[in-house]
């Protein structure tokens, strides 16, 4: 894999105290990772299944708030086969309880990415921080009229009718969650390219059915002159590296959430491909190692 922090860079974004994009390129794939802010989370949510006190304690050795924590959020453009792709489109604003994310549209815009050279979409899944920078006022006036949105069967047959008994969110969030669901599948209904376990989007750009988060959470692999990358969406946050059993308060299957995150964090071991996902701090490009019936995230050493 080699880092490319000179293709599609833009110009900065005028309240841009940090950088907000990253890229990168695999095999003859161009990969930019876009940080659509961070959300306060309460950390019981992180580990629904442990104790509080256990949960404290591992979140105070690792330096992090037992309480609040910020929540990255990070989305992806890919490049391939003259497709320009976005994996997930942030929160989106509508949320006022969320004002540092939601920054998708901005970010793209500064990194020199207009909407209308996008080609197609791929959600992970429906959740409102992933599909809610496509129901910001005007963009979808703005996209494509040929666009494409790619997403599993399973996750827009579940969006019709959700079900949470068995996540553990602020008793608000399904809601909110079910209320941006309806309204995304009623406005790109026409646009939408439903697969049912694997599709190749482009040369090198296959999204696969994982489940278990959301009944059709997918993962996108890409593979391009003998390297390699995952985007993982929600089936790997920062604390499930080393707690790979600790469910998640968003998770509709928490249980199966689990052994797809370990089967996947096994994966990436093996094949030692480099791993984004959707919550992990940006620029999020990492390793996975085993270590033993856990694993440890290796971040790779951001090059400029």
């Amino acid at each position: 894999m080699t880092l490319d922090n000179t293709s599609h860079s833009g110009r900065p974004g005028s309240d841009e105290l940090v950088p907000s994009r990253y890229a990168l390129k695999v095999g003859e794939i161009d990969v930019t990772v876009i940080s659509d802010g961070v959300m306060p989370i309460p950390t019981p949510i992180l580990a629904t299944n442990a104790e509080p006190a256990v949960r404290e304690a591992y979140l105070d050795d690792k330096f992090l708030p037992t309480d609040v924590l910020d929540w990255p959020l990070n989305v992806v453009v890919v490049r391939s086969g003259g497709r320009i792709i976005l994996v997930d489109a942030g929160l989106g604003v509508e949320f006022p309880d969320f004002p540092r994310a939601g920054r998708t549209v901005q970010r793209l815009e500064a990194a020199g990415i207009d909407l209308s050279s996008v080609t197609d979409v791929v959600l992970t899944h429906m959740h409102m921080d992933h599909v809610g920078g496509l129901l910001v006022d005007g963009v979808r006036d703005r996209l494509r009229p040929d666009l494409r949105v790619h997403l599993a069967a399973a996750e827009a047959e579940f969006w019709e009718s959700p079900d949470f008994s068995h996540t553990a969110m602020p008793p608000s969030v399904p809601d909110v969650l079910r209320r941006s669901a309806t309204r995304f599948l009623n406005e790109y209904h026409s646009q939408l390219q439903p697969f049912d376990k694997e599709y190749e989007v482009a040369p090198g750009v296959v999204v696969s059915l994982t489940g278990g988060h959301t009944p059709g959470h997918s993962v996108v692999r890409l593979a391009s002159g003998g390297e390699r990358l995952m985007f993982a969406g929600d089936a790997v946050f920062q604390i499930g590296f080393d707690q790979p059993d600790w469910h998640n308060g968003f998770e509709h299957d928490p249980e199966e959430a689990a052994r797809v995150r370990v089967g996947l964090l096994r994966e990436l071991a093996a094949t030692r491909a480099p791993l984004v996902a959707s919550h992990l701090p940006f620029p999020c490009v990492c390793h996975v190692a085993a270590a033993g019936d856990v694993f440890r995230w290796v971040p790779i050493v951001w090059d400029y």
